[in-house]
């Protein structure tokens, strides 16, 4: 049983969840969270607090932007997009039990003082930025390190703002060259 309530969007990603993990849930229903929702939400929090697993889509993002302003000390799974894909439709509800529950095992939490350890030239170095592959080795290292999909700028504010160290980045780039 995880001891943190699971936020998500929708009723199916419920589903799909129970079929991976024992945990409580609360659905948004989408961006527009009704003023009760989010009661439920604030009371989770402050109770035995929230991971924030959205779908890895741009709506889903932008609930979890919503979710991180208003409760800064929740946590964040990501799914990666690829693991959350199927029958051209993209959501938590999609991803096999597998997938969340390593999401679920490399959780996040966003810290108060972000560091800035990591720049842009250390994504255009590492070919994360401005490369051929750069979309599918942030992609694949997003992946690796529990940051979710990102652009090249909200990809190098999750490596500043999650904790992140550099040994972590440099491990988990040495694994996706060595897979290759």
């Amino acid at each position: 049983m995880i001891k943190e309530v699971l936020v998500v969007e929708g009723k199916m990603d419920v589903v799909a969840i129970d079929k991976a993990v024992e945990a409580d849930c609360i659905i948004t229903g989408g961006f527009t969270l009704n003023r009760r929702t989010l009661d439920d939400i604030e009371h989770a929090y402050n109770r035995r607090g929230i991971i924030i697993l959205t779908d890895p889509d741009s709506a889903g993002e932008r609930i979890r932007k919503f979710l991180t302003e208003r409760f800064p000390n929740a946590k964040h799974a990501f799914v990666p997009k690829l693991d959350a894909t199927a029958n051209n439709d993209i959501g938590i509800e999609q991803a096999r039990p597998e997938a969340i529950r390593a999401a679920l095992e490399r959780v996040r939490t966003l810290t108060f003082e972000p560091t800035d350890e990591f720049t842009m030239a250390d994504l255009v170095v590492s070919r994360l930025n401005g490369s051929e592959d750069a979309v599918a080795r942030r992609s694949k290292l997003g992946e690796i390190l529990g940051l979710g999909f990102a652009n090249a700028k909200t990809f190098l504010k999750r490596l500043n703002h999650y904790g992140v160290t550099r040994a972590e980045f440099e491990a988990a780039l040495k694994e996706i060259d060595n897979d290759r």
